[in-house]
């Protein structure tokens, strides 16, 4: 009896280890790499988050973004209407399969709104970035006034 206990015990560990190695691996297939998030005078309430997402797996999407350093993170593009140029919210950002999609000061990029204390250089900010499988990332990014502040190759898994 004792037996029969025992491999039921160790046939559930095993299916707990393959789903974990399984969700593991799938979570590693979407790196972040070269982001920082703006530095702001302390009187403005919003910032922005830049970096680039390098997808190893199928394509996906980023659908949403979180951080306690706003109230609100929310995936944003510009686009030029009538020759000015306007900021929109997106629903999410497409992942292509095997790709890389770079988020920058001059297209698309995440706004962080609501920012519950000002930002100072240096200073690491951290994101969840949630994707259309449900799986999340959390990453950290260095506080910058520009891109080239922020430290360079730096990778996220």
């Amino acid at each position: 009896m004792e037996f029969m206990t025992l491999r039921q015990i160790f046939k559930q560990l095993f299916k707990a280890s393959l789903l974990a190695a399984f969700a593991l691996s799938a979570q590693a297939q979407v790196m972040v790499m070269d982001g920082y998030v703006r530095a702001m005078p302390p009187s403005v309430p919003n910032s922005a988050a830049y970096f680039t997402l390098m997808n190893h797996g199928p394509a996906t999407k980023l659908v949403s973004v979180s951080s306690p350093a706003a109230d609100e993170a929310q995936l944003h593009t510009l686009i030029t209407e009538n020759e000015l140029v306007k900021m929109r919210r997106l629903d999410s950002l497409e992942l292509p399969e095997h790709g890389t999609v770079s988020l920058s000061e001059t297209g698309n990029h995440i706004m962080l709104q609501g920012l519950k204390a000002p930002l100072q250089e240096g200073q690491k900010i951290a994101l969840t970035l949630t994707f259309a499988d449900g799986q999340s990332l959390e990453i950290t990014l260095p506080v910058a006034k520009q891109g080239a502040n922020a430290a360079p190759h730096e990778h996220h898994h």
